[in-house]
């Protein structure tokens, strides 16, 4: 029983702080909103932060090998726009677009891993010029505009329910997490992730193939990118070009509030879920409330630049001990 609980114990134990401002949200959000614990916003709230969950799980992996993904909402918003318009447009099958459109995603992400390390260029640059790239590619394929897609078996992959309760997204991010979980703290790759942010030469010296571990990183990221822009299309019944932009900072967020080190090397799954928790909440509270969407651009500035602050200190600390 002891061996069982132990996972639990260890997820509150590490994410102790990320916990706490959980718990915070909860009991003020449910003082101020009557709205908010009921099953429906409860749903709700789990659907809306899917997307996110998508995209911060891989992001995950690639900040804890001490890089950055910038590229990933301009390829939420490329695949979306690219699969809906295959299967209207060029009546493509539906199950060859998707597979296309996912294919795309991994693809872009092989770029940036393959530029990454053949020419050892910042994360941060490479990334930033696919970005554009993919977004100037899902206008010129839709001309600027969104492709409305009504095909049906399509369109359930976003919007069907398990049981008549639970949104698809939901399951998908469930499985997700498992795998992600899974991925990272068992296996063989989860153990070179680590240890390539932690000290990527002493890696390279132990026979860790840290290039191909980091081209799988970025393969990943974009794969997740795709994916979550294929869901995405499917709930909103459309491919929309202007579609994702900030998703890669909210990413980026829900990974540092849960402990994702930018400097790389330390940060664990259990920590991103939560902190894409705490930045769906935000959101839907601030709806519920009725807060301007302006000001809550301003909040969640604030929130990324405050977790960016905590994660510096933190750093700054483990090194000084």
């Amino acid at each position: 029983m002891n061996k069982n609980k132990k996972p639990i114990f260890n997820v509150i134990r590490h994410n102790r702080g990320i916990l706490t401002v959980l718990i915070l949200q909860f009991v003020l959000l449910s003082i101020f909103s009557p709205v908010f614990l009921s099953s429906s916003n409860l749903i709700t709230l789990l659907q809306q932060i899917t997307n996110n969950m998508f995209i911060a799980l891989a992001m995950s992996l690639v900040i804890i090998t001490g890089g950055i993904d910038l590229s990933v909402g301009a390829i939420v918003a490329l695949v979306g726009t690219l699969v809906a318009g295959l299967i209207i447009n060029q009546e493509v099958p539906m199950v060859l677009a998707i597979l296309m459109g996912l294919s795309i995603g991994a693809i872009i992400g092989l770029l940036n891993g393959l530029v990454i390390t053949r020419f050892k260029l910042p994360p941060f640059i490479v990334t930033l010029a696919t970005m554009n790239i993919a977004r100037g590619a899902a206008y010129l394929y839709s001309g600027g505009s969104s492709l409305r897609i009504t095909q049906d078996a399509f369109n359930k992959m976003g919007t069907y329910r398990l049981f008549d309760i639970i949104p698809i997204p939901i399951v998908y991010m469930i499985i997700f997490i498992i795998i992600f979980s899974t991925l990272l703290s068992k296996t063989k790759f989860g153990t070179g992730v680590y240890a390539i942010g932690g000290n990527r030469e002493a890696a390279r010296l132990s026979g860790i193939n840290t290039d191909k571990i980091e081209i799988n990183v970025y393969l990943i990221s974009g794969f997740m990118a795709a994916f979550a822009g294929v869901v995405l299309a499917a709930r909103m019944y459309s491919g929309q070009p202007s579609i994702g932009q900030g998703y890669e900072m909210d990413a980026i967020a829900a990974s540092v509030l849960g402990g994702i080190s930018m400097s790389g090397g330390k940060g664990r799954i259990s920590g991103t879920v939560i902190g894409a928790l705490v930045i769906g909440i935000v959101s839907n509270g601030l709806n519920l409330l009725s807060v301007s969407s302006f000001w809550q651009l301003v909040v969640m500035g604030i929130i990324i630049l405050a977790a960016v602050i905590v994660d510096a200190q933190k750093d700054r600390f483990s090194k000084s001990k």
